[in-house]
């Protein structure tokens, strides 16, 4: 595979890294009405004549996400005609592009028309599905000179539901947490991990409830990627793929709730917010490339039976009297 290729799939997923934390630093700023109510022009000039913050942090993204786009493009169009015989390929690329444009579409639609907070918050989900999208690209790209040693790779049923179960589930995470930033309830609750303000009762109002909803799931990803973890390290040695992969899961689920308590006690810190986006983005990445794996599983084990069938239905007896002829 040439390296311009490789090389243009990595830009391509930093890229949309940067969309994702370009998207968290306009939200975390509140630089969403930096250009005003036009799109994709700033206060409908091409450039801008009063300088704020708010408009370079908007604009920037715009840009950003502007030329990423167009890289995603390239990239699906090139993915699909060099590893088009890849299965994956095509399904990928069609994801990539169009999680990319109906990011694009909410995020303008905001800006001109206003959208309501439960709306918003889809905005992260649906780009982290599009880099996840990019992401697998990526490492399909590499795959097909250096191979993960996953192209053999059988899962058990109880594994399989492990890693489709919490892949879904953290999508409802991730939500949860836009849903707290975009209803401004970061701060309703000023301790961790209790809402002690409440005398550890019931949350008393709605963004009580919103806080400590995520909370509470990101408590659950966090306990049940550990339990999964200690799963794959005691029965997964010989399959590096998934004995690492939900190593480093657990690993980045662990630095993301730590981020998540810093920045209530921190009482918001941007650096701190912008790297819990960075390690809950990584982590979607990961657990994305479980479901790919859980795909290519079934798929050998249909290959696996049908060559038991085979070798059942023609069965090769040799004897032990066999005499080999030099």
């Amino acid at each position: 595979m040439r390296k311009s290729f490789k090389w243009f799939a990595v830009l391509t997923t930093i890229g949309m890294l940067l969309i994702l934390l370009g998207g968290a630093l306009v939200t975390k700023t509140n630089s969403g009405m930096g250009c005003g109510r036009s799109w994709p022009l700033c206060n409908d000039e091409l450039i801008p004549s009063k300088i704020t913050i708010e408009l370079v942090i908007e604009l920037a993204h715009r840009l950003v996400s502007g030329i990423v786009g167009i890289m995603v493009l390239i990239l699906s169009i090139w993915s699909w005609r060099s590893i088009g015989h890849i299965r994956e390929t095509k399904f990928l690329s069609f994801l990539s592009v169009f999680f990319l444009i109906l990011q694009g579409l909410i995020g303008a639609a905001a800006v001109i028309w206003g959208q309501s907070d439960f709306v918003l918050a889809l905005h992260f989900g649906i780009s982290l599905i599009s880099f996840a999208a990019v992401f697998l690209l990526t490492l399909l790209i590499f795959e097909v000179d250096y191979k993960f040693k996953a192209e053999k790779l059988v899962l058990d049923n109880r594994m399989k539901k492990h890693m489709i179960g919490i892949t879904a589930y953290s999508i409802i995470v991730v939500y949860t947490g836009a849903l707290v930033r975009h209803v401004n309830a970061s701060l309703v609750c000023r301790d961790w991990p209790f809402c002690l303000n409440t005398s550890l009762s019931l949350p008393a109002n709605f963004y009580e409830w919103v806080q400590m909803g995520h909370r509470a799931a990101a408590g659950f990803i966090f306990l049940w990627i550990g339990y999964v973890t200690l799963l794959a390290v005691k029965n997964y040695k010989h399959q590096m793929v998934v004995y690492w992969g939900w190593i480093i899961s657990f690993i980045l689920v662990s630095l993301q709730v730590t981020c998540g308590a810093l920045i209530v006690l921190t009482r918001l810190n941007l650096y701190i917010a912008l790297a819990h986006a960075f390690f809950i983005s990584c982590l979607f990445g990961v657990l994305s490339y479980f479901i790919l794996l859980t795909s290519r599983s079934k798929k050998n084990e249909m290959e696996l039976k049908k060559m038991q069938t085979e070798k059942q239905a023609n069965p090769v007896s040799v004897s032990p009297f066999s005499v080999e002829i030099k």
